[in-house]
């Protein structure tokens, strides 16, 4: 594998200089590797996604009831509760969670 010096990318005046940069320089010529950091994003929310779920009329009359107690949104109740459960189930499978979880993908 060849040494090759990487070379540093100019200082931009503004995006629109940039961007023209970028067009016909490719980022490859000035990635150092030696120079990488870990990114953390702790703010960043996870990808939701819609489902479609059937409940007992009664069943979801009672989501709401306590959603409303806890001055909450009943749908975020749900995802609350779901997510506790998860948790709960995740902890008494041990290896076995990730042995399904794998299978399931």
């Amino acid at each position: 594998m060849k040494n090759i010096n990487k070379m540093t990318a100019p200082e931009f005046k503004n995006e629109d200089e940039e961007r023209e940069f970028w067009s016909t320089h490719s980022p490859l010529d000035y990635f150092d590797i030696k120079r990488v950091k870990k990114a953390a994003f702790p703010n960043l929310k996870p990808s939701t996604k819609a489902v479609s779920i059937r409940l007992p009329e009664d069943l979801l009359a009672e989501l709401k009831i306590l959603a409303n107690k806890k001055d909450v949104p009943y749908q975020s109740l749900v995802k609350i509760m779901l997510v506790r459960q998860v948790a709960i189930e995740r902890e008494h499978a041990g290896g076995e969670y990730e042995r399904i979880a794998k299978n399931t993908k």
